[in-house]
């Protein structure tokens, strides 16, 4: 009874309200996803190897192969899943990555590591199905900000936590079991919040095409139609997924090389950047038309990868100190990943008209880019262990932006010449149903 007076009285409130109700159920149930993903790399874990590989590089690529195959899983899973079973399927797989580090707790290493695994497996999916109540809307530009900046601030946050812990005495087998644990009771409350949330109005529909399941053949058809333009743009997300994935999983010993052990440094830099990201995707509500927003978010991409490339080597030239370097090379990288967590592929759906989803195009470019990110890591680990980590970050952060910008280029003339030929097909079209109708 309580459950259909809350979707009575959402029904009928303004988009105005709807954006805040959404914007604040997604930001908090992706935030409290973070708490059982990210406390582990606060840890060390120093002392153990396997196979001759530092047992924390092990950690990390154990849980990034578990993501990684849960977003080729994804592409099937989350383009079909009904919207029924979305909410369910977000607490089962968080509450199972909340068993699987448990367990690691619990398990003697090294062979706690196929937990880490299984928690990123169960956890690769939930960005999707959260946004799968976000997409498709004339506010999705709103809520993709307050999701976005939930990744963002919530990495630096959990921690931060996770770190505070350590430091109290707690053991960093059991840390991120306990880091988790507390933000369960609020993961309920803003999952039961989402599911409540109205579905997206005929307008919505209108404005950004209606949003199906899509099955194998749909899925093939669409990659037929324009999979040169996404590989393009695939390439600019898996790289900056590398960038991302060894600053933030080893942000612990690069800000101790550089000489800082404040546990909140990570909330500090965090917060800043995810505070600019929000401002920065939310602007793109405004922007009504979906291929000049689609050019722009080309072009966001663009700026934030020279961002990344001048910031670094302003950092190595002792123009601007750590912290600086830290928060500039965050904007430009986040500049460039956050528009492909969902706001960049609602809006080429949308100017497309396409019938599909956001998820499929998703979780082919997130499993590109995990992959990605454990074939760097062994690399880093096998053939470039002369090179610590801030230095290994410096090297990608001067590399990775060039071929960025080529990439994300070739995008933005591809995808504007099939737009320009998608539009002189609809005209003859309208040309031929009035020449038959005369």
């Amino acid at each position: 009874m309580i459950m259909y007076k809350i979707q009575n009285f959402l029904q009928k409130q303004s988009q105005h309200f709807i954006a805040f109700y959404l914007g604040l159920a997604g930001f908090s149930t992706y935030f409290c996803m973070y708490a059982f993903r990210k406390p582990f790399t606060a840890a060390d874990f120093q002392g153990i190897t396997l196979w001759g590989v530092d047992y924390k590089i092990v950690l990390v690529i154990a849980q990034v192969l578990g993501y990684a195959t849960a977003k080729g899983l994804g592409i099937k899973i989350v383009s079909e899943v009904l919207p029924q079973k979305r909410a369910k399927n977000i607490l089962l797989m968080i509450a199972f990555a909340g068993v699987n580090l448990f367990f690691f707790a619990i398990v003697t290493p090294p062979y706690n590591c196929i937990f880490m695994f299984l928690n990123g497996l169960c956890l690769g999916m939930v960005y999707g199905l959260v946004f799968s109540f976000l997409e498709g809307r004339e506010i999705t530009e709103i809520l993709g900000a307050g999701l976005a900046i939930s990744f963002i601030v919530s990495s630096g946050i959990v921690k931060s936590i996770g770190k505070y812990f350590i430091n109290r005495g707690i053991n960093e087998y059991w840390m991120p079991f306990w880091t988790g644990l507390i933000f369960f009771p609020l993961l309920l409350i803003s999952v039961y919040a989402l599911s409540l949330a109205p579905k997206p109005t005929e307008t919505d529909q209108k404005e950004r095409s209606v949003r199906l399941p899509m099955n194998s053949v749909a899925r093939k058809n669409f990659l037929k139609k324009y999979g040169f333009g996404l590989i393009s743009l695939i390439i600019v997300y898996v790289l900056m997924t590398i960038l991302r994935d060894v600053r933030d999983n080893f942000g612990v010993e690069i800000w101790r090389e550089i000489g800082v052990v404040d546990a909140s440094i990570f909330t500090k830099t965090e917060s800043l950047i995810g505070l600019v990201i929000c401002i920065l995707t939310a602007l793109m509500y405004f922007v009504k038309d979906h291929k000049t927003a689609f050019m722009l978010n080309h072009c966001m991409i663009f700026t934030g990868s020279l961002l990344v490339l001048i910031s670094t080597i302003s950092f190595q030239n002792h123009a601007i100190n750590s912290f600086g370097w830290s928060v500039f090379l965050g904007i430009g990288l986040y500049m460039a990943y956050v528009p492909y967590n969902g706001m960049l592929f609602d809006r080429l759906l949308a100017v497309l008209k396409e019938k599909g989803n956001v998820g499929f195009l998703f979780y082919l470019a997130d499993f590109s880019g995990y992959l990605a990110t454990v074939i760097i890591l062994i690399y880093q680990n096998f053939g470039n262990q002369q090179i610590s980590w801030l230095n290994f970050l410096i090297d990608l952060a001067q590399i990775l932006p060039i071929i960025c910008t080529i990439s994300i280029t070739v995008s933005f003339f591809y995808f504007n010449q099939k737009f320009n030929s998608n539009f002189k097909i609809q005209l003859r079209n309208v040309k031929k149903i009035r020449e038959h109708n005369f």
